[in-house]
């Protein structure tokens, strides 16, 4: 079309539920819940009590990734107003949370062992049906949640899924589990479940031109943002994307985990989290530089730095299959990415066993075990990655920590070697609570707390996997460094911080014995003949 419009590659695009920035926790129905009662209404009334407090924490270099409200003390009515609505609409969710507690507090009482058919009749009223109650092979009780059935229940409520559209010329935002997202102006709200395909549409306009009045009307953009939605828009057509024709290889590093590789027409993304395209002082590649089709992508394990959905709603129109872990095992801690992805539109998601392959026109993809990184609670949602293209092997390990070597050692005798391996070595990590705090229904002894990490490996224990696969290269990644994960990551490492000495000490070994090897940042493109 003549006068085709296209979607501007600054269009910052961030998933919203109730105002808060959607991750993964905020999607599943139970963990959505305890992070309403737990993390968001905690936060907010901490604010509206001392917004000053969070101010001074918010620009202390120490306080990173904390609990505090990043308005610089200001906007105190909105957030208490934010807090009157939560109480009001989200009531159900919060009598889940405690009906929650409720039900684990009996279990803790009354299960010593013996049949727990009693105790059924003492599960909350919200929550039957919703929950099996089980003992572990030592007579621990716990209970099992019957997710997919939440999904289809009050407790999964769409309608309060929203996008928050703006133009942003720099990396600076708040952090994602802190802060609510209030409007300022020129952003656009628009209230649609993300599972809509009218968002594919919306998205499509960033290398397909379309009419804005049109795509506007099917959003349902409200008259007021109609202006400020129309400057979101260009004449102007973005790069041509050139795919990848050799005959080898060629991966290309987008920043953190997220890696692109192209082989024989195929394309496999790994862990997409991007940056978009305006002026900057650190090269990195975009959204621009992603195919139009990519036929999979893989995802480590359910961290918002490695599976975000706002750039999984970006991509969803232009990808074929997505492949998670396997669990589906009901617990609280773990909530299934296969169901979280269907729930919000995605078509393909294929879930893979440890060991278990996936077959490619050139290749395959396989599953293998990841230990660590998750505070030693029972998570099965994390998976490295062997990924075989034209018969090169690349190990994504992701934040993989060798805290096994022997399970390493098992492996290679299955896989064999690989060519290039890719691992994280953010080896300080933050405590159990950080990520997981909203979950526990009974307070943890802070020392436990402190040591049990979502820590990566450490030196010894990452140059172990490159000696034990017999690596030709070595790749340090996913630590958080480049500047436009600050709202995902709120990390700030110096030459002093352990990551940095440890990645810095394995890249030195391996190029001493000859190894190509470096710590990976902004972006990276190798071809592999």
């Amino acid at each position: 079309m003549s006068n085709a419009l296209y979607l501007r590659q600054n269009v910052q695009v961030e998933p919203l539920v109730e105002s808060w920035y959607a991750w993964s926790h905020l999607i599943s129905p139970a963990t959505a819940a305890m992070n309403i009662v737990d993390r968001h209404l905690k936060i907010m009334q901490s604010y509206v009590q001392a917004p000053q407090v969070h101010a001074a924490a918010v620009k202390n270099p120490a306080m990173l990734g904390g609990p505090f409200i990043d308005y610089d003390g200001k906007r105190v009515d909105e957030i208490q107003a934010l807090i009157d609505k939560t109480k009001r609409d989200q009531g159900q969710m919060i009598a889940f949370t405690e009906a929650i507690k409720q039900l684990d507090q009996v279990l803790r009482v009354e299960a010593k062992g013996f049949s727990l058919e009693p105790l059924y009749a003492k599960v909350p009223e919200i929550l039957k049906g919703y929950v099996e109650l089980v003992y572990d092979m030592n007579n621990q009780p716990s209970f099992r949640l019957i997710e997919p059935l939440l999904y289809r229940s009050k407790y999964y409520d769409a309608s309060r899924q929203s996008l928050m559209l703006s133009l942003i010329s720099s990396d600076d935002r708040p952090f994602i589990l802190s802060t609510p997202r209030l409007r300022t102006p020129g952003d656009v709200h628009i209230q649609i479940p993300f599972e809509s395909p009218v968002i594919d549409e919306l998205f499509a306009m960033k290398w397909r031109g379309g009419s804005v009045d049109a795509i506007a009307d099917k959003l349902g953009v409200a008259a007021e943002d109609r202006e400020a939605f129309a400057k979101m828009f260009t004449p102007e057509a973005p790069r041509r994307y050139e795919p990848y024709t050799g005959s080898g290889v060629r991966w290309r590093y987008f920043g953190h985990a997220c890696i692109l590789v192209e082989a024989g027409g195929t394309s496999v993304l790994l862990d997409p989290v991007l940056s978009y395209t305006y002026d900057h002082e650190i090269a990195r590649f975009t959204y621009e530089d992603l195919p139009e089709t990519i036929d999979y992508v893989l995802i480590t394990h359910n961290h918002q730095d490695h599976i975000l959905f706002e750039t999984m709603l970006q991509l969803r129109g232009r990808v074929k299959h997505v492949v998670v872990p396997r669990n589906g095992n009901g617990a609280i801690q773990d909530p299934s990415l296969k169901m979280m992805l269907e729930a919000v539109g995605f078509k393909s998601v294929l879930s893979i066993e440890e060991f278990e392959t996936i077959q490619t026109p050139v290749g395959r993809i396989t599953g293998l075990p990841f230990f660590g990184e998750h505070a030693d609670l029972a998570i099965r949602t994390k998976s490295a990655f062997l990924v075989d293209l034209h018969g090169h092997r690349l190990m994504f390990a992701a934040d993989s920590c060798n805290i096994e070597p022997k399970l390493y050692e098992y492996t290679q005798k299955i896989t064999g070697n690989v060519d290039v391996l890719f691992l994280g070595m953010e080896c300080d990590g933050a405590p159990l609570s950080w990520m997981y705090g909203p979950l526990l229904t009974k307070p943890l002894d802070r020392k436990m707390d402190h040591s049990r990490r979502l820590a990566g490996s450490n030196y010894e224990r990452g140059i172990d996997i490159v000696r034990r696969f017999s690596c030709k290269e070595a790749y340090v990644y996913a630590m958080g460094q480049e500047p436009w994960l600050n709202y995902v990551m709120s990390i700030k490492y110096t030459e002093e911080s352990n990551p940095i000495k440890a990645s810095n000490q394995l890249v030195a070994e391996c190029r001493s014995h000859g190894l190509k090897a470096e710590r990976l940042f902004g972006e990276r493109e190798i071809l592999i003949d």
